[in-house]
C-alpha cells in the first residue's frame, strides 16, 4: 500500500508541464539517436549528461527515462527495416522483423514492435512497484555458478536455433568467443590476443562488434549482390495490425515481460539473454514454424516486449542496490553520483521524490513513446524506399560515426571494418551472424564467473553445479541439446515418406 501511495505522489511529480515536456524531449532525443546504427541509449545519456546540470535531478532523470525506453525502440527501427541494430537488445528483432520488412510488412512490423515496448514497459514497470525488494533479495542470492549456467543457456539456444546447421551455428558462436578474448585479462592482466598493440589492451568494443557485423556486413554483401539483382521497391505497406497480426501477436506481448522483468532485475547482463530466450520460447509455441527465419511477426513481438521489461527490471538492481546491469544503467548510475547521490537499500528513504518521481515518469514516457511512435510507423518503413546506394552508404557513415565514438580512436574504424569483411564473409559461406554477437557480448562474463566459481570450489568442477539452480539449467541445456534426437526416434513415418523395406521408385 506504501508504494501505491509513494506512486500517486511520484506522478503529482512527473505530470507537471516542465516535466511531461522533458519527458516527451528524452522520448524523441532517443528514438532518434537509437536509429543511428551504433549510437544506442547509453551514448545517447552519456551525450548529454552536460546538458542537463543546469536542471535539477528529478527533472534530470525523468528526461533520462525518456531516453532510455526511446533509445530501445529506436534501436528496434534500424533492425527492422536495415537489419541494423542500434544496440545489443535489439539483435533478436532484426532476424524477423527485418524479413518482414523485405515482404513489404515493415510497418506492420514496427507497430508490432511499438505496441510490444508499452506492453512491455507498462508490465515492467509495474513488477518495479510491487516486486522490487522481492527480486533484490533473490539477486542477491544468485551465485556465479548459476550465473555460468544461464550463460551456457544463452550460448546453446542461441546457436541451436538459428541457421540450417547447429556446427555453422558453434563456429559463429567460436569466432565470437575469440573475439571477446581480446584484451587483458580481468583476474590476472595477461595479454591475450592483442598482438602486442595497445589499443587491443582494453578489448574490442561490444558496439564496434555489433555494427561491424551487422551494418558494415550487411552493406558489403548488399553491394555485393547489387549487379546481380537490382531489387524492386519494396511497399511500406499498411501501418496498422490486421486481426490475424493481432491474434498471433497478443500472446508474445504478454509472456515477454515473464522472461523479461526477472532477467532483467538479476545482474546477468541485461535484455540481451532474455531476448534470446523469447525467440527461443516463441518459436517453439508459434503455430506458423514454416514462416520463421521468413519474417515471423511472432518473432518481433515477442523480444520487443521482453526488451522493454527487462530494462524496467535493470533499474530494479540500479536503484535498490546501486548495481548497473547495463550499460545505460551505469551511465545513468554515474549521472546519480554527480548530483551527489548513492542509490542503494536507503535511496527509498532518502529521496523519495525523485525516486518515485522516476518510476511515475516511466508510466508516462511509456505511453508517450507508443502516441508518438505508432503514427510514425510507415513514416519510418519509408526509409525502405531510398535508393539502395545512398542507403547503404549512410549506414557506412552513421556506422563509421558510431564506432569513432565510442573512444575516438582511428583503431577503432579499422577494426570496425575488419569485423564487417569477417560478417560479409559469414553471410557468403551461411554463417548465422547472431552467435557471434552473442560470444561477444556474454563470452567475457561467463568465463569470469566460471573462474570464480571454481576458485570458490578449488579447482573442482563440482563447483559449477553445486546449487539446486544450476543444476535445473544444465537439465534445461541437456534437453535442448537432445531434443532433435529425442524427435528423430520417435517421430512417426508419415505416408508419404516409404519405409526402410519398401523399395523406393
Amino acid at each position: 500500500m506504501d508504494s501505491l501511495t509513494n506512486l500517486i505522489d511520484g506522478f503529482g511529480t512527473a505530470l507537471t508541464f516542465q516535466h511531461l515536456l522533458l519527458a516527451a524531449v528524452g522520448v524523441l532525443l532517443g528514438t532518434f539517436i537509437g536509429v543511428l546504427p551504433g549510437i544506442g541509449p547509453a551514448m545517447a545519456v552519456a551525450l548529454l549528461l552536460p546538458v542537463t546540470y543546469g536542471l535539477d535531478p528529478t527533472a534530470a532523470f525523468i528526461m533520462f527515462a525518456g531516453i532510455y525506453y526511446g533509445g530501445m525502440f529506436g534501436g528496434s527501427t534500424t533492425s527492422i527495416l536495415l537489419n541494423t541494430p542500434g544496440e545489443t537488445a535489439s539483435v533478436m528483432t532484426a532476424i524477423e522483423g527485418n524479413q518482414m520488412a523485405k515482404q513489404g510488412r515493415g510497418a506492420q512490423a514496427l507497430a508490432s514492435a511499438a505496441i510490444g515496448h508499452f506492453i512491455g514497459a507498462m508490465i515492467g514497470t509495474i513488477g518495479l512497484v510491487l516486486l522490487a525488494p522481492l527480486i533484490a533479495s533473490l539477486a542477491v542470492d544468485i551465485g556465479a555458478p548459476d550465473y555460468f549456467a544461464i550463460m551456457v543457456l544463452a550460448f546453446i539456444a542461441v546457436t541451436s536455433v538459428l541457421g540450417k546447421s547447429r556446427v555453422r551455428g558453434f563456429a559463429s558462436l567460436l569466432i565470437g568467443l575469440t573475439i571477446g578474448l581480446v584484451g587483458l585479462d580481468k583476474l590476472t592482466g595477461q595479454s591475450r590476443l592483442t598482438f602486442g598493440s595497445l589499443e587491443l589492451a582494453d578489448g574490442i568494443d561490444v558496439v564496434i562488434v555489433a555494427v561491424g557485423l551487422f551494418a558494415v556486413g550487411e552493406s558489403l554483401w548488399i553491394a555485393s549482390r547489387l549487379r546481380h539483382d537490382q531489387g524492386t521497391p519494396i511497399p511500406v505497406g499498411r501501418p496498422w495490425l490486421s486481426r490475424a497480426d493481432l491474434r498471433r501477436t497478443w500472446k508474445p506481448w504478454l509472456r515477454g515481460p515473464l522472461i523479461g522483468f526477472p532477467f532483467g532485475a538479476i545482474p546477468a547482463g541485461g535484455a540481451e539473454i532474455p531476448t534470446f530466450l523469447s525467440y527461443v520460447a516463441e518459436k517453439n509455441l508459434s503455430k506458423h514454424k514454416d514462416e520463421w527465419g521468413k519474417g515471423a511477426i511472432e518473432g518481433v513481438a515477442g523480444p520487443e516486449s521482453t526488451a522493454s521489461a527487462s530494462a524496467s527490471g535493470t533499474l530494479v538492481t540500479m536503484l535498490s542496490l546501486g548495481l548497473p546491469t547495463t550499460a545505460t544503467a551505469a551511465v545513468m548510475l554515474a549521472a546519480f553520483q554527480q548530483y551527489g547521490i548513492q542509490p542503494g537499500p536507503l535511496l527509498f528513504e532518502r529521496e523519495p521524490a525523485l525516486v518515485w518521481g522516476l518510476i511515475a515518469s516511466l508510466f508516462v514516457g511509456t505511453v508517450l513513446l507508443l502516441v508518438l511512435n505508432l503514427p510514425l510507423a510507415p513514416v519510418w518503413a519509408k526509409l525502405l524506399k531510398v535508393p539502395r546506394p545512398y542507403l547503404y552508404a549512410g549506414i557506412l557513415f552513421f556506422a563509421s560515426v558510431g564506432a569513432y565514438a565510442v573512444s575516438g580512436q582511428v583503431t577503432d574504424l579499422i577494426i570496425l571494418y575488419v569485423i564487417g569483411v569477417l560478417g560479409f564473409a559469414m553471410r557468403r559461406y551461411g554463417l548465422p551472424v547472431l552467435p557471434a554477437i552473442i560470444g561477444v557480448i556474454l563470452g567475457p562474463a561467463a568465463e569470469l564467473q566460471m573462474r570464480r566459481a571454481l576458485q570458490i570450489s578449488d579447482g573442482s568442477l563440482t563447483g559449477l553445479v553445486n546449487t539446486v539452480f544450476s543444476v535445473t539449467v544444465y537439465v534445461i541445456v541437456l534437453v535442448i541439446l537432445a531434443w532433435p534426437l529425442i524427435r528423430r526416434l520417435t517421430r512417426k513415418p508419415t505416408p508419404s515418406e516409404p519405409s526402410e523395406k519398401e523399395p523406393v521408385g
